[in-house]
């Protein structure tokens, strides 16, 4: 019988210190889509309540997360591992960033691969032992004179980029109105009405320099993205300036 591969990799929390820090990984993995959670042998023992504190509304990530006593027992079933750490320069092993490791761990998993991603302890990282069971590492690229991560930090830096993948939210998003667009003929009606009063102000000095203020002026008002309620605003704030200029004399 052919076996579904998962829809997403597995995150192995490799000798987890404290329950906190197991907590807030879960958190981490739930707030991008993330649900497999594997623990290799917590030094504070399992399940621990602790952990649930942190979780803070990601506790059935705990609940389903599976216990193993080894590193070897947690990858048995996987064809592919990244391993987190510094990179390691005597060892020959290819190294992703988080963007890349996640985009090229969807990429197997599309084949029928089934990947794991290794997080060490919090004090010192995966020991040569964990990591020389990976086929590449994953390194962040952080400030060199301050490297360390914490291990929800790393979860989560790891399971954006996961997210990234599947995700359309657009880089820039305008926000929401519930008004049209203003129309190139009352943006063009607009720009009439405030250059006409500048021109009785007499901003438009010295003459020379007129025709390319006003054009200036008419790029502005073509940047801008208005609505129509915000031309009607324009347009109401200078009448109300004439007005009161009126009374005044």
């Amino acid at each position: 019988m052919q076996i579904t591969p998962p829809a997403e990799p597995a995150f192995v929390l490799v000798n987890p210190q404290m329950g906190e820090n197991i907590g807030a990984a879960a958190r981490a993995m739930f707030n991008f889509g993330l649900t497999r959670m594997r623990l290799v042998a917590p030094r504070d023992g399992w399940p621990n309540p602790r952990a649930n504190a942190l979780a803070s509304g990601a506790g059935r990530i705990l609940d389903a997360a599976t216990l193993h006593a080894t590193t070897a027992e947690a990858l048995a079933d996987c064809t592919f591992t990244f391993a987190t750490t510094a990179r390691r320069r005597d060892l020959a092993t290819p190294v992703f960033t988080p963007e890349a490791a996640m985009r090229h761990a969807a990429e197997l998993m599309s084949n029928g691969g089934r990947v794991a991603v290794l997080f060490g302890p919090e004090r010192a990282g995966l020991e040569n032992a964990d990591i020389v069971r990976a086929n590449a590492l994953i390194s962040v690229p952080v400030n060199p004179e301050f490297p360390s991560l914490n291990l929800a930090q790393c979860v989560l830096l790891t399971a954006y980029e996961w997210r990234r993948l599947s995700d359309a939210t657009p880089p820039v998003a305008r926000g929401a109105t519930r008004e049209a667009p203003a129309t190139a003929v009352e943006i063009e009606k607009l720009a009439d009405h405030y250059e006409a009063r500048l021109d009785e102000a007499g901003f438009f000095f010295p003459a020379h320099k007129a025709g390319s203020m006003k054009l200036t002026l008419r790029n502005l008002w073509s940047q801008l993205s208005l609505s129509q309620a915000d031309v009607r605003i324009f347009h109401g704030v200078l009448r109300q300036l004439v007005r009161h200029r009126d009374q005044l004399k």
